[in-house]
């Protein structure tokens, strides 16, 4: 299967961006934990325009990274993956297992209970993380499997953001939210009129990103609404969509991301840390990424195809198909932002986040030695 020029390019900065990623949370949970730990959380908790700077990563620039899903998401529906049913049928029955399960296992162990509410943390798949775990593998991964592991993952981030907007929205303020479509759709008719000047369209995104952000629905929403707007063309390398696209891979991946993982991973780990573990809570984020992900996605998959609803390529085996469902366990990115929106309690979020820190370990060291074993033996 040939990978477009504009796949490989995203690949590429996903697999660096996965790696700059581990490396940056490393440090940034060492940092929390030494002599500097006092003046290095501080520092994050820094207010600034009555929010702190951890905040405005999470709300600002997040949104930033949001817009570019949107972007790579409208790609794949008009020329990639997901362009045709055929093509889409197997990573979306994949991504619905991989978001259903995870989020059942949690359930069974936390319905009723004050962190009921953190349902949607074991449903997300980070990108980065996942790419650049199955790059470390080379040249020994099928193509298909490459092209399958990142549908399936911005499917994945298209569900968490549903979620996100259905779920994680307590009360709505509806004349700012009104006003926030109400330049989207001012927005969408300068894309009919064949406007391709970005200007107008980034300064309506940052004036739309302000009433969604007063408007009680999480603000980060606005990037993926505004890339549908942003004119698409013929999606080549000259249209409009294509060059914010490319522009934004490396600043996402290396900047924007990077921010997010050492603003939210800087953890002071306590001697008593282990104790946390027990709470249906973290059992339920552990269990739902390391054994719901590829569970839900092999079964689902499993199901699509049985039912004629989807096919299994050619070059991809069962097996390719689990060991892209224990990448799909790494939840990182995505899992400690809902995290975030899910608790209000400063204690249920750090433990949550060491769940999420010890599930995407697990889950990556779970699906490289898997998949390393598969990939040499060239099992069926």
């Amino acid at each position: 299967m040939k990978l477009t020029k504009t796949f490989k390019a995203f690949f590429e900065s996903e697999k660096s961006g996965g790696l700059l990623l581990l490396f940056v949370t490393f440090v940034s949970l060492f940092l929390a934990n030494s002599s500097f730990q006092t003046e290095y959380i501080s520092f994050w908790e820094t207010q600034i325009g009555h929010h702190s700077i951890t905040h405005w990563i999470n709300d600002g620039l997040m949104t930033i990274f949001f817009l570019l899903i949107g972007l790579e998401l409208e790609r794949e529906i008009y020329h990639g993956e997901l362009s045709s049913i055929k093509n889409a049928s197997l990573p979306i029955m994949a991504a619905f297992g991989g978001m259903l399960v995870p989020a059942s296992m949690f359930l069974a162990l936390n319905y009723g209970t004050d962190t009921q509410n953190g349902a949607g943390i074991p449903m997300a798949t980070d990108i980065a993380f996942a790419i650049g775990i199955l790059s470390l593998l080379g040249n020994k991964v099928p193509a298909s499997l490459k092209i399958f592991l990142t549908a399936l993952a911005v499917i994945d981030d298209l569900g968490a953001i549903i979620v996100i907007a259905v779920f994680y929205t307590t009360s709505i303020a509806f004349v700012n939210l009104a006003i926030a479509l109400g330049i989207w759709i001012f927005l969408f008719v300068l894309n009919r009129m064949k406007i391709t000047n970005l200007i107008p369209y980034l300064i309506g995104g940052v004036a739309m990103w302000y009433f969604m952000l007063n408007s009680g629905v999480h603000a980060t929403i606005t990037g993926v609404i505004l890339a549908f707007v942003i004119p698409f063309g013929d999606g080549r390398e000259k249209s409009t969509s294509y060059k914010l696209q490319h522009f934004l891979h490396k600043p996402v991946a290396f900047i924007i991301l990077p921010l997010f993982a050492i603003a939210n991973t800087c953890i002071t780990i306590q001697t008593d840390w282990h104790e946390g573990l027990n709470h249906p809570n973290t059992l339920g984020i552990i269990l739902g990424l390391v054994v719901g992900k590829p569970l839900g996605i092999i079964l689902f998959s499993f199901i699509g195809v049985t039912m004629g609803i989807c096919s299994l390529p050619k070059s991809l085996k069962w097996s390719h198909i689990l060991g892209a469902g224990m990448l799909g366990g790494i939840g990182f990115t995505m899992s400690i932002f809902i995290t975030i929106l899910a608790f209000q309690d400063p204690e249920t979020i750090i433990f949550s986040k060491i769940a999420i820190l010890i599930a995407s370990v697990l889950a990556g060291i779970f699906g490289f030695v898997y998949l390393k074993y598969i990939l040499t033996r060239k099992t069926t």
